[in-house]
């Protein structure tokens, strides 16, 4: 059989070797390929004569087609027909990559279709002196190259959509050099970008492409690409010292999950509260999980606002829903048209509010937190869809969980989804009753987000450490997932440590302990593997980075940015480039109320082994 793979430079095949170079001559090929492409594959002598020998007179022109027809027939053989004028190529004769290209659309196989597109139909092959079969080429690669970009940026966003920036790299990449002036491209270009914490990239992105619009006439930017931009430039900006770079792994082994969790986002952004439950051990990756998810909901025109509870957030009603109002809340647009007395209450409880709306000395307000909350949210969702996050919900106080109840029965035709994450112990009853009612009368979905497996494990190692190829990248796997038990904060951990230097081969251990959970094991039961590759990253920190997360480790469950400033006394501009970079390497995750370490078997570590006992003492003695 021939074989023409079309969608790029033409090449053709025959029975998999090369093609015979008599076949290869281009009004041959040009003769196939329009037959192949016609309806029911056949045309007549006329049409080819116009197409492909229209400068030679009837006679001349008569005799290039019957020359052309013997040829085609020795290779094809019976499959290609000539009965009088009529010219015919039989099922089996020939075969496309454009054929297949469809039968993968119609069966919405992105993944299988992105490898077939290498380029614009037929790139660079003419058939000089023949406008005719240059219009019937115009035609054909309009219609492929629609057909292409739409397909490839299918792929894209499926993989953006599943976490995986890097599966989406390929496809935009290939989008792009098909069309550079496609919008619906540069902005999937600038989610992956933002995807990945590069923000500032996104922009870049767009700024050239600004300039490329105008150069080629001056075409209007669309909305939905203003939009987006918008977005972006309206993201937190970061303090960072020169040379930080990210620390943020694509999140791998989670496409279900993950697309579960947008299809609830999706669902309350129509108009209808939902509820989802993330659940996962401690370093399970349910964290990294939340980043994701929250990227997604702000690139799409959501408000993100999070809190992290701790322990002794148990002893404090209501305290998760003064850090939620707190931690954002108070700047969402439309916040000022809420009722007064609402934000009176607001104002009583919170000193974010009262700066904002200060209120005169007046009698008891009748508006309690919880109704104050609530008509904020009301008024707030009119104008964008609201993402709630309550991260380590175990340690959510049970004055908090009533509320949330009550929200989702006061707010249930209001656009927001409240994520609740949380580990499987200890299981707070409030949560349990709110999760048995997923399904029932509250929209949404529970999420059990579980530890990476062989797969996952080696596109970590492919993207961390790109010198690992074949049996020495699936020995490393095993390795891998024997010393973190699969548990993605450790695997992560191990693979930037290696990625600096670590050498595996001079520790050893392997995690877990039978029956030990993360947050059950101490410092000195941890394999020396991961130990070395938490020292390892920790000394990859600017030196202000460090002594911030040494005296967040020593003061506290959570720790306000004032006090490590004091324990550290580090300038002001010197203290929020390090807390920045802790964030931005994912050591610790920022809240209204102060910093928490992403996992605290590593604030463990840090305590123990990243600190003098004297520097630890002069932390402590200093009144901060």
């Amino acid at each position: 059989m021939i074989r023409f793979q079309t969608l790029g430079t033409l090449e053709v095949t025959m029975d998999g070797a090369e093609a015979p170079a008599e076949l290869l001559w281009k009004k041959n090929v040009a003769l196939l390929l329009y037959l192949a492409r016609a309806p029911k594959r056949r045309c007549t002598r006329e049409q080819l004569i116009g197409l492909l020998w229209p400068d030679k007179d009837d006679t001349a022109a008569r005799q290039s087609v019957r020359e052309a027809i013997r040829m085609v027939r020795h290779y094809v053989g019976d499959r290609f027909t000539a009965k009088g004028d009529v010219i015919q190529l039989l099922d089996g004769a020939v075969e496309l990559d454009t054929d297949q290209l469809e039968k993968l659309v119609k069966q919405r196989d992105w993944s299988q279709a992105t490898p077939l597109i290498n380029g614009p139909f037929l790139y660079g092959f003419k058939i000089p002196d023949s406008s005719s079969f240059e219009d019937w080429l115009t035609v054909e690669r309009s219609h492929w190259d629609g057909l292409c970009i739409d397909a490839l940026l299918r792929h894209a966003e499926e993989r953006l959509n599943a976490g995986d920036e890097l599966g989406a790299d390929e496809p935009i990449t290939k989008a792009r050099k098909l069309d550079p002036l496609s919008q619906r491209a540069v902005r999937a270009e600038m989610r992956r970008l933002a995807g990945t914490d590069n923000r500032s990239e996104a922009l870049r992105v767009f700024d050239d492409f600004a300039k490329q619009l105008q150069r080629d006439g001056g075409m209007a930017v669309e909305p939905e690409t203003r939009a987006l931009v918008d977005r972006l430039r309206s993201g937190r900006a970061w303090h960072l010292p020169k040379d930080v770079a990210s620390r943020r792994a694509p999140l791998l082994g989670r496409d279900r999950e993950l697309a579960a969790a947008l299809a609830q986002w999706r669902h309350a952004r129509g108009g209808r509260l939902a509820l989802l439950v993330i659940e996962a051990e401690s370093g399970g990756g349910k964290t990294r999980f939340l980043e994701e998810l929250a990227t997604r909901a702000a690139v799409d025109g959501g408000v993100v606002i999070g809190m992290r509870a701790v322990p002794p957030d148990l002893d404090h009603p209501a305290s998760a829903m003064l850090s939620l109002a707190r931690g954002g809340l108070v700047g969402v647009p439309g916040v000022a048209g809420a009722n007064p007395g609402a934000l009176a209450a607001l104002a009583a409880q919170a000193g974010e509010w009262a700066e904002r709306f200060p209120q005169p000395s007046v009698a008891a307000n009748p508006w309690a937190l919880d109704a104050a909350v609530a008509e904020v949210l009301r008024v707030t969702t009119a104008e964008q869809p609201h993402l709630l996050v309550f991260d380590d919900a175990q340690w959510i106080d049970p004055t908090s969980y009533q509320m949330i109840e009550q929200f989702a029965r006061n707010l249930a035709r209001a656009p927001i989804l409240v994520v609740l994450a949380t580990t499987p112990e200890p299981a707070p009853p409030k949560l349990a009753e709110l999760r048995a009612r997923i399904g029932r009368d509250i929209p949404g979905a529970a999420i059990s987000v579980g530890k990476l497996d062989h797969d996952a494990i080696l596109r970590l190692i492919q993207w961390a450490l790109p010198a690992y190829k074949g049996d020495a990248a699936d020995r490393l796997t095993r390795r891998i997932a024997a010393d973190s038990g699969g548990l993605p904060l450790l695997v992560v951990e191990i693979c930037h440590a290696m990625a600096e230097g670590l050498d595996l081969e001079s520790t050893n251990g392997a995690w877990p302990h039978p029956l030990r959970t993360l947050d059950s094991t101490f410092p000195g039961d941890l394999p020396d593997t991961i130990v070395a590759a938490i020292r390892v990253n920790f000394r990859c920190l600017t030196r202000p980075a460090q002594q911030a997360l040494v005296a967040t480790a020593i003061l506290g469950e959570r720790v306000a940015a004032p006090r490590i400033g004091c324990a550290t006394e580090l300038p002001g501009d010197a203290l929020h480039a390090a807390l920045d970079e802790l964030e931005w390497r994912r050591w610790l995750v920022a809240e209204s109320r102060g910093y928490v370490f992403v996992a605290r078997i590593v604030r463990d570590v840090v305590a123990r082994d990243m600190v003098t006992q004297g520097e630890r003492q002069r932390i402590l003695a200093k009144n901060c």
